[in-house]
């Protein structure tokens, strides 16, 4: 897979040294190459956000961090740890520092939002039933369901299954939390509230890569935006630049696109 020749923006310099890093990475799917080539990183304490067209590779760029997915070429490092050898305890160890919030929210349905962010404390953790009961509480407060602790994920809206669902990715203190469109599942009057708890995580100073169709959330909150199309990145900038001055032509389309959605319906016409 080849990029086009137009000049891509320069990359940024992360926050400090890199908390992520890819290396000439490539993802197969039996013959079809989904991520091409791809060099990449995140500072600690970066906010980056990942956009670009449906079947770009946005999310399988993001799942091979944890190794959701495997590399099938390349290398990612955690802070500055190789990790795609590592298996059994050694990767379960990486996990944990690791948080993931998916577009499904994921959440046990016979389980209060209590017990769903306290669950992995208790049973992969050995944390005892009533230190990591505390833990849940003061996660859900945080994301402002306090008062839902005992409630059910049937009981409870699309915004606020996410919002358990960032709760529970928490549990474990995690230095890196990765972000797989949080808000395609959502209503839009309940996206906001997600939107919110995000970025105040942003500010808390934690390092995100957030996979996201939400240009405001980029815009307003990244520290870099980084375009993807056809399992390349083809520009990375920082948010003023990227939406005032894209330099690749994909992104400037892309931009037209979901920035003026109704006039490029009709100019389609």
């Amino acid at each position: 897979m080849q990029s086009s020749a137009a000049p891509v923006a320069d990359t940024p310099a992360p926050h400090a040294s890199p908390a992520v890093e890819f290396r000439q990475v490539d993802k197969f799917f039996g013959p079809h190459q989904v991520i091409s080539q791809v060099d990449f990183s995140v500072g600690r304490g970066e906010v980056v956000a990942i956009c670009g067209p449906s079947g770009s590779g946005k999310s399988t760029l993001i799942r091979l961090i944890n190794q959701l997915e495997s590399v099938s070429g390349g290398e990612i490092l955690i802070n500055g740890r190789p990790t795609s050898a590592l298996t059994g305890r050694a990767l379960r160890e990486l996990r944990t520092h690791i948080g993931f919030v998916f577009q499904q929210f994921n959440l046990y349905a016979h389980l209060s939002a209590l017990d769903n962010v306290s669950l992995a404390l208790v049973k992969v953790h050995g944390w005892t039933r009533a230190k990591a009961h505390a833990k849940a509480h003061t996660l859900l407060e945080r994301v402002g369901l306090g008062g839902k602790a005992s409630s059910f994920p049937a009981q409870l809206s699309g915004g606020q299954q996410q919002r358990v669902a960032i709760a529970r990715a928490l549990a474990t203190d995690p230095s890196l939390i990765l972000f797989d469109e949080p808000t395609s599942a959502l209503d839009p009057e309940m996206i906001g509230e997600v939107l919110q708890v995000m970025q105040e995580l942003a500010h808390s100073g934690i390092t995100m890569v957030v996979v996201t169709h939400e240009m405001s959330f980029a815009r307003e909150i990244a520290d870099r935006v980084v375009f993807m199309d056809g399992g390349i990145i083809l520009e990375q900038a920082d948010p003023e630049s990227f939406f005032t001055a894209p330099v690749h032509p994909r992104a400037r389309r892309f931009l037209q696109k979901v920035l003026n959605p109704l006039h490029a319906r009709v100019e389609d016409l």
